[in-house]
């Protein structure tokens, strides 16, 4: 009955190419380090054969992927995702894809995607919650120039934008004088932001894509620093529209000769890019995490926030997965580094916002993680880690009311806080993993090519570089 679906649903994808005139099919899938890749094949190519049967590619040339002696590998195109994609000016229907083995048959144990339907599977087989909705608040920078560089002797990166506060003394051109001051960013309305217009069409072909938004506007920090909030949805499903929104955010600036970065902490001196994640779990229509505690929290959502603190360390090696994510988080720029929970309170790593009242609003919001991880895995990771949570009923202490940033020495020292550092994360993921491997969901084989990948390309190749300031500090050492 399935297959009788899966036909069906790939035959009105192909009845929508020639309706809609579609000449190129877009194949799109994630690789392990999170990013989007693709390949694309005329759309008399497409039939239920290839929606049945998939289509190879070298999976040796893919990050994170196959070895060379390993290399072929299957996309499997999912239906349900295909969109006429507003990007490319030859008519193309995109489709995301799953990955599979040619040889087993099976779906591939490092498919993000794959991943994050294990997570919702397990899930339903614990009986705790049927589904698990997900609501990012994905922060971006969009620049006007961007250029970097590193050699054996040299190194620099050099970042503008007419909204930089920095601009402020320009004279090679008129200067209007309105521009966002460090900090000084957040809902100043035109001619300050003078985003709003492209911010709206990214809203708008992220609508005729089919990811629902319900609100845009300029974030804190100078030089062009946004938000969109898209609507929430469940594990897989949210995890699509964040690729989709990257894609679609990169590739609308670039039509106006702008680059938009979801890079954590471009600027010195100014506020980061986060992702703030809002989740719940729902049982029979119901919203598991509304109860009569704390914050008009359950029992069962007390427990999840107890999984979630207990596993954090280990937990940032997805959520925060760069070296420059520990540029953002530090104290004194709004991000979350303290290991606590509280309502309302934005210095907390774990906020239950108090908008409202009602039941089906009921959520709580984990701060730390920035839009450079893999989606797919780092909601997958907090689904885990908020389940053994409740699974071993982990208490997560007293809620933290106060500024934990005004904190007194003696108290502030109570208070545990994330890892500084990606290697640091890394070495708690490799002793703290044993909560991920339930129901097969992440694999040990994904979790040590994870760790392996960071290592070698990340955390080693910054090691080895000289950085800029260390010749101011030490040249005349």
């Amino acid at each position: 009955m399935a297959e009788t679906t899966s036909k069906s649903k790939a035959g009105d994808v192909i009845e929508e190419c020639r309706a809609r005139g579609i000449k190129i099919v877009d194949l799109k899938f994630t690789d392990l380090l999170g990013k989007l890749q693709h390949f694309s094949i005329p759309v008399g190519e497409l039939t239920e054969e290839v929606f049945q049967e998939g289509l190879g590619f070298d999976g040796s040339s893919i990050q994170g992927f196959q070895q060379i002696h390993e290399s072929d590998m299957l996309v499997m195109p999912d239906p349900d995702t295909a969109f006429v994609d507003p990007i490319y000016q030859v008519p193309s229907m995109s489709i995301l894809c799953d990955i599979k083995d040619p040889i087993t048959g099976e779906s591939y144990s490092r498919d993000p995607r794959h991943v994050a339907k294990k997570a919702e599977a397990y899930l339903k087989s614990t009986g705790i919650a049927e589904v698990s909705n997900w609501g990012p608040e994905v922060e971006f920078f969009i620049f006007d120039d961007i250029r970097f560089g590193q050699n054996e002797h040299s190194g620099y990166y050099y970042i503008d934008s007419e909204e930089g506060i920095w601009n402020s003394g320009r004279n090679d051109h008129q200067n209007m004088g309105h521009r966002p001051g460090y900090k000084e960013g957040y809902f100043p309305v035109p001619p300050v932001d003078t985003l709003q217009d492209l911010r709206s069409e990214m809203v708008l072909k992220l609508i005729e894509i089919g990811i629902p938004v319900e609100v845009h506007h300029h974030e804190v920090a100078t030089a062009g620093q946004g938000e969109i909030d898209m609507r929430f949805g469940t594990l897989t499903k949210m995890g699509d529209s964040v690729m989709l929104y990257k894609y679609i955010l990169k590739n609308v600036a670039a039509q106006h000769s702008k680059t938009v970065t979801f890079m954590p902490k471009p600027l010195f001196m100014d506020n980061g890019t986060g992702m703030h994640v809002h989740q719940s779990l729902w049982k029979n229509g119901e919203n598991l995490f509304y109860g009569e505690g704390y914050a008009l929290t359950s029992e069962l959502c007390k427990y999840y926030i107890g999984g979630l603190l207990a596993h954090a360390p280990a937990l940032m090696a997805f959520c925060a997965p760069t070296t420059n994510s520990y540029k953002r988080l530090v104290p004194g720029f709004e991000a979350p580094v303290n290991l606590a929970y509280s309502a309302r309170n934005r210095s907390a790593c774990i906020r239950i916002p108090m908008v409202s009242k009602k039941p089906k609003l009921k959520r709580i919001e984990f701060r730390p993680p920035d839009p450079s991880c893999n989606p797919y895995l780092t909601f997958s990771a907090l689904l885990m880690a908020g389940l053994d949570g409740i699974e071993k009923q982990i208490d997560p202490g007293e809620p933290l009311e106060k500024d934990i940033y005004e904190l007194p020495p003696e108290e502030a020292a109570k208070v545990l806080q994330v890892p500084g550092s990606l290697e640091a994360v890394l070495d708690a993921l490799e002793e703290d993993h044993e909560f991920l491997l339930k129901g097969n969901v992440f694999t040990s084989d994904l979790i040590e090519t994870w760790i392996d990948q960071k290592r070698t390309m990340e955390v080693d190749p910054m090691r080895l570089r000289p950085h800029p300031y260390e010749f101011q500090l030490y040249y005349d050492v």
